[in-house]
């Protein structure tokens, strides 16, 4: 009896994992510079469904990379990019709301990361239209540990391992919401840091989102 209660148990688990994985949603966004698709966690409920709307509200089409540095990240999501002039300071644009912060162990600034931008408030909410995506840079255990103590916050074993395997930003973990990561397209992220840049970061040709089309599943998942 105890094994039947075991398996079953074990199941229902399982069976809800991989329901509660399959409610997450894709989001395909096509640029100047190639496809970038990335995975939007359904769990990170106000954030994951704040972007999808957007998205399917063909908000981001035209909106422009408008910060980009090579192992960093690359950041969208001001409206005023859309018509703005050669060289215009970009960053400060809108939708005037903020997204509250919904920081999950979780979901750390690994490579490849979906995150949200935010001004200086001190609940650290997040912008309700401006995000990045981390390119980064790998660290060693000592590097980590120096961060750790700088943060005053331990990282969990699988972020270490990613930072050290994969790379990413780790010192923004606690300060930026993560709700999604990159499945496709981290070669066009890296063409992206790499673009001729003036001293605001802002890419001296630009580099526009063309469009946002939402998918329920990844068609080239393994599961």
């Amino acid at each position: 009896m105890k094994k039947i209660v075991l398996a079953f148990l074990l199941l229902t688990l399982t069976t809800s994992s991989f329901a509660k994985k399959h409610k997450n949603k894709f989001v395909v966004i096509e640029t100047t510079m190639g496809t970038i698709k990335v995975e939007v966690y359904a769990d990170v409920k106000q954030h994951a469904d704040n972007f999808l709307k957007l998205a399917g509200e063909e908000f981001f089409d035209s909106i422009l990379f408008h910060r980009v540095i090579p192992s960093f990240m690359i950041q969208a999501g001001d409206p005023k990019s859309k018509s703005a002039s050669k060289g215009e300071l970009l960053g400060n644009g809108d939708l005037g709301y903020k997204v509250p912060a919904e920081f999950m162990d979780q979901y750390h600034h690994r490579q490849g990361a979906l995150a949200a931008a935010r001004d200086n408030n001190p609940e650290k909410a997040s912008s309700a239209c401006q995000f990045y995506i981390v390119q980064g840079k790998t660290y060693t255990d000592s590097e980590l540990d120096g961060i750790e103590q700088s943060l005053k916050r331990k990282m969990t074993e699988q972020a270490r391992k990613d930072y050290k395997t994969f790379g990413g930003t780790p010192h923004l973990d606690g300060s930026y919401t993560v709700f999604g990561q990159l499945v496709e397209g981290q070669d066009v992220v890296q063409k992206i840091t790499m673009a001729p840049r003036n001293n605001t970061d802002r890419p001296l040709e630009d580099i526009r989102i063309v469009s946002t089309k939402i998918k329920k599943k990844n068609k080239h998942a393994r599961h």
